[in-house]
């Protein structure tokens, strides 16, 4: 699939932002792991998707060893101000309609992706982890952080803005092909 084809599905499936995505730039740090780790999403050894579940970094850099590049997608909007969760909530919402949009598209035309979104899978209302499989591994969506991503590096190395000012609130995810 071109980077052509890519940006057409990255705009009907309603993203405000895109770029290529060149898996070179990338590096998978234990800093960022260690983060998560910190549990500030409340994720941390409770799902599949994030870490521990997902994988030593070791074990993230394999399953990324198949693909040479692919496409971030990022949906911002604005919020009043550093405070305006329920806004920044909404952008996420809006953020996870367009990639679950853009991801069942690419299945759909049998293209092998891995996709990585902004936070931790939702496609289970109760995720199975630690006590049975995951029931839909190939539909998880782990974060590009759970990966050891840092995403403003990312984003700063493949020509996609990240920060937008105060007022504004931006999410990001990759799909790899």
């Amino acid at each position: 699939m071109t980077y052509e084809e890519l940006s057409q599905l990255a705009e009907e499936a309603g993203f405000t932002a895109w770029a290529p995505l060149d898996l070179s730039t990338v590096e998978l740090k234990q800093e960022v792991r260690d983060m998560c780790a910190n549990n500030t999403c409340g994720k941390y050894d409770k799902c599949w998707s994030c870490p521990p579940g997902c994988g030593a970094l070791e074990a993230c850099a394999a399953r990324l060893k198949p693909y040479a590049g692919g496409i971030l997608v990022q949906t911002s909007g604005e919020v009043e101000d550093s405070f305006d969760f329920e806004g920044m909530m909404e952008i996420e919402r809006e953020h996870d309609a367009h990639f679950q949009r853009m991801y069942a598209a690419l299945r759909a035309a049998r293209v092998p992706v891995l996709a990585l979104g902004s936070g931790s899978c939702t496609r289970c209302a109760q995720c199975t982890y630690p006590d049975a499989p995951c029931r839909f591994p190939d539909q998880m969506v782990s974060s590009m952080e759970a990966y050891g991503m840092l995403v403003l590096e990312v984003c700063k190395r493949n020509g996609l803005q990240y920060y937008y000012g105060s007022d504004h609130m931006a999410y990001t995810g990759c799909f790899l092909l």
